[in-house]
């Protein structure tokens, strides 16, 4: 038999040895807190996914929660409580997989399915995903009509996907069986100002497309009166240069250039172009963003190259009487020259001139210069 001296003397041993002696299989100072991470039960946060080899307990825990033998009931409710976990967290994915599984186990609770539903809208409807939740409002009214969460949910999607009027019945059909519900109240005003802000966006666009349809046309006509011509640019996978397609279809390709020039009629009923004329000896252009059709060449010319040269002509010899204009026929290779004299309405109704992207565009020379007669050397030339 042992004596107490003797249990004494065992108890002040083992004591010793544990002040003395490190415990070989604890947590060391380096790593215990990582070492209690792993512990369900002193988690701060769950892992994105359970494995087995590094969380077993975890995993345990989990297949507890999806056990067979458990009731419906309680696989419901487990799986409810799952997802709204996730929710609290805002990780809206695992919840719609939480709350799925949850109606997948059919159990015959109907508050609970509704609940699921409404849940699962929650979550779709944070994840951006308006159809499905407005799907799931429309599964749990079918449960439970005056669901109020459900009707809330689906008059948002709706106020989402820009449905004003059905958010509106959504609302309407709430307040019926919830009256002066304040945030049904608040929906149905924020979705009936946005109804009637979206009916007059549709009024003044309606509005304005009418009255570009009549510039349109305006112009076409005063374009078919004057003989002007108008070509599409080529397409892509097309054999031909350019396509003639009738003025039409010519007359929508008359896109706005980088400074918003585009051709229009004045109020005297003359036609006003965006001109390009372009300097190939320096790589250089000018834009003449309202050429007058009846306006000469010589007019914006002497303005152009008057008192003040461009700082690119260093020999000074871009003046008004040494220059020379030229239109290209694209399709048959051919410079027109043109009169400085003349009128841009007379040239642009010459049988071979077209109107290409909205902008007719000249060539300029300087008379007689060295680079003037090596460009038009390789260019077959037709006088006016």
């Amino acid at each position: 038999m042992t004596s107490a001296d003797d249990s004494d003397g065992d108890w002040d041993e083992f004591m010793d040895k544990f002040t003395e002696e490190r415990y070989k299989n604890g947590f060391s100072e380096d790593n215990w807190e990582e070492e209690m991470e792993k512990i369900p039960l002193f988690m701060t946060k769950a892992p994105e996914e359970i494995d087995p080899k590094t969380h077993p307990q975890l995993a345990c825990l989990q297949a507890l929660i999806h056990d067979e033998d458990r009731t419906p009931e309680e696989k419901a409710v487990s799986l409810k409580n799952e997802g709204n976990a996730y929710f609290q967290e805002k990780k809206y994915e695992k919840a719609v997989v939480a709350y799925t599984e949850g109606l997948k186990v059919n159990w015959e609770d109907q508050v609970n399915n509704t609940v699921l539903l409404t849940n699962r809208a929650a979550a779709q409807y944070y994840l951006g995903n308006m159809r499905s939740a407005l799907k799931d409002s429309c599964a749990a009214l079918k449960i439970k009509p005056d669901h109020l969460k459900a009707l809330i949910r689906g008059a948002q999607c709706c106020m989402e996907i820009r449905s004003f009027p059905e958010a509106i019945r959504w609302c309407d059909r709430g307040l019926k069986m919830h009256p002066g519900d304040k945030k049904l109240t608040e929906l149905r005003s924020a979705a009936d100002k946005h109804k009637r802000e979206a009916e007059r966006d549709a009024r003044k666009a309606m509005a304005k497309e009418k009255k570009e349809q009549g510039e349109r046309q305006r112009l076409l006509s005063a374009m078919t009166e004057r003989g002007i011509k108008l070509r599409l640019p080529k397409r892509r996978g097309s054999d031909d240069e350019d396509e003639e397609q009738g003025q039409g279809p010519a007359l929508d390709q008359l896109t706005q250039d980088a400074t918003g020039a585009r051709v229009f009629l004045d109020d005297q009923g003359a036609l006003n172009w965006p001109v390009l004329l372009l300097y190939p000896e320096h790589q250089q252009s000018d834009f003449i963003s309202a050429f007058c059709e009846a306006s000469c060449f010589i007019d914006h010319l002497a303005v152009m190259f008057g008192e003040e040269l461009p700082p690119w002509d260093t020999d000074r010899k871009y003046l008004p009487q040494n220059l020379q204009l030229f239109f290209e026929d694209e399709e048959k290779e051919v410079l027109y020259q043109v009169v400085p004299d003349m009128s841009l309405l007379k040239v642009l109704q010459h049988k071979r001139c077209f109107v290409k992207a909205g902008s007719p565009s000249f060539i300029v020379l300087v008379q007689g210069s060295p680079f003037s007669k090596k460009y038009l050397s390789e260019k077959t030339l037709k006088r006016w």
